[in-house]
């Protein structure tokens, strides 16, 4: 997965600038794994938004495209970068088989805020996820204070400016 993006990433400009988001520490690996800890994975923390519109991980790597941070993990999301009326139930299938579900998902919309479709909103409510609905850089900040405080929480994020994840032909072997 993070193969594909090395493209993407690579290029993008260096020279950008960027607001830091709210994180009020760095977390860094020490290489070591506390065993008493209760297994819960550090959360993904958002470091800013790119001046052309990308998320910035903490730890550097920039995503350009659609995502969801579920669980202390990143997941690329294939959906079309601009919600739309035709958006259904199966742009969020991943929360079906994720245990446990989140309590709240920030749904970061982009630039500005648009409404969730009501059927996405009815089958985010059945299967028991509260849904926050506001811009992308919101999202972010308040996606980084929430997973500070070690809630249970999902953030699924479309970019400030549209653009699709771009598809490496795979190679037959």
């Amino acid at each position: 997965m993070i193969s594909a993006l090395r493209p993407c990433v690579a290029a993008l400009p260096k020279s950008f600038v960027a607001r830091s988001l709210h994180s009020s520490c760095i977390r860094r690996s020490s290489g070591l794994t506390n065993i008493l800890a209760d297994g819960t994975p550090p959360p993904v923390l958002v470091h800013n938004i790119t001046s052309t519109g990308h998320i910035e991980l903490l730890n550097g790597m920039i995503l350009p495209g659609p995502c969801i941070f579920l669980g202390g993990k990143v997941f690329l999301w294939d959906v079309p970068p601009v919600l739309s009326d035709t958006w259904g139930a199966e742009r969020f299938q991943i929360f079906d088989v994720v245990i446990p579900k989140p309590e709240i998902m920030l749904f970061g919309t982009g630039n500005r805020t648009s409404q969730l479709p009501p059927v996405l909103r009815t089958y985010l409510r059945q299967i028991g996820i509260q849904v926050d609905i506001m811009d992308t850089r919101n999202a972010c900040s308040t996606y980084n204070l929430l997973a500070e405080e070690g809630r249970n929480v999902a953030a699924a994020l479309l970019p400030l400016s549209p653009s699709e994840w771009q598809r490496v032909p795979s190679s037959q072997n």
